[in-house]
């Protein structure tokens, strides 16, 4: 699913098209109360996006559902009092901004009920206006085609950005998702950490039981850390035993203590890690070489632990072997 800067920019721009068209349908409407209505509407809709596109960006994701059911409520009372028919189309053809949002933001189940929420609304609000059901009817089959078109393509899109092993996102979606956060970071002052994770001894594994048993190791760790981490974490497998951590809303100390604290869930399985904390004006690749040498820490001090970067860095770490991209 997107991010939630993706989210409210994405929302922010329908919102102002949708404004910007209503005004623009009030030019050929009859004068009136209904006209007038249209126009109000229209103008609540500009008005959302720039409430969104300011503020979005910090929301939780959940708000995002009650954005997008007020833009469907937005559209469908426009299409109720659209001073004709002509105009009730025209109207209701905006809908479509609302299926193609909740097929990129949300997950299926919560799609289709949007989906089913838009279609309802439109083609009562469509048969009272004076529109044929024919009309009404096929303006739903676009809208269902619309949808499940964009369910695929959001399909498609995440899987490329998803490890086939473990289900979690992979370097690409890491590092897509590292620039949203850090970016958020950067323009808010919100707490950011991130960790690099090491499975301990984990050829000796492959090695000696077989490169199935290492898989199932891998699943074991990405399965508990998916369960316990919070719901804004975001996990990634690079590959190989490799693992890294983002933790919006921690500060390093917070984070460290997340750490070890779903380090010691399945205590079967040891694991080395480094937290690093974004500081203003780090690059991604700063912060990352800092989790790294946090990382080198761990290992030194004996495995099976995670540390904090220090502020210097330690005896025999050279970023050129240990730094991940």
């Amino acid at each position: 699913m997107a991010t939630t800067r993706i989210m409210a920019r994405t929302l922010a721009t329908f919102y102002a098209f949708g404004g910007s068209a209503g005004l623009l349908m009030t030019l050929d409407a009859e004068p009136g109360v209904r006209r007038s209505i249209l126009a109000v509407l229209s103008c609540v809709a500009l008005v959302g996006s720039v409430v969104v596109g300011r503020w979005g960006p910090s929301w939780p994701r959940a708000f995002f559902h009650g954005a997008v059911g007020a833009a469907t409520t937005l559209i469908v009372t426009a299409v109720a009092v659209a001073p004709d028919p002509v105009t009730s189309v025209a109207a209701a053809v905006l809908i479509t901004f609302v299926v193609v949002d909740a097929h990129f933001f949300f997950l299926s189940r919560q799609a289709l009920a949007h989906l089913v929420a838009a279609v309802v609304g439109i083609t009562a609000a469509l048969v009272t206006g004076d529109v044929g059901i024919g009309t009404a009817l096929g303006l739903d089959l676009i809208l269902v085609s619309i949808g499940a078109v964009i369910r695929t393509l959001v399909a498609l899109a995440s899987d490329a950005s998803r490890d086939p092993l473990t289900g979690l996102s992979n370097r690409r979606g890491f590092d897509q998702a590292l620039d949203e956060l850090m970016s958020e970071a950067s323009r808010t002052g919100e707490a950011l950490s991130a960790v690099l994770i090491d499975v301990d001894h984990f050829k000796a594994v492959n090695d000696t039981y077989g490169h199935e048993a290492g898989d199932k190791v891998l699943c074991r760790v990405a399965g508990v850390w998916q369960t316990e981490l919070p719901d804004r974490a975001l996990l990634a497998r690079h590959g190989g035993d490799e693992f890294s951590l983002l933790l919006p809303g921690m500060a390093g100390a917070e984070a460290l203590a997340v750490v070890r604290r779903v380090c010691g869930v399945d205590p079967t399985v040891s694991l080395s890690c480094g937290v690093a904390q974004y500081r203003a004006g780090d690059s991604a690749s700063q912060l990352m070489r800092s989790a790294d040498r946090a990382l080198y820490e761990a290992k030194v001090a004996g495995r099976g632990r995670a540390e904090l970067v220090s502020s210097a860095a330690p005896a025999g770490y050279d970023a050129r072997v240990h730094r991940r991209p």
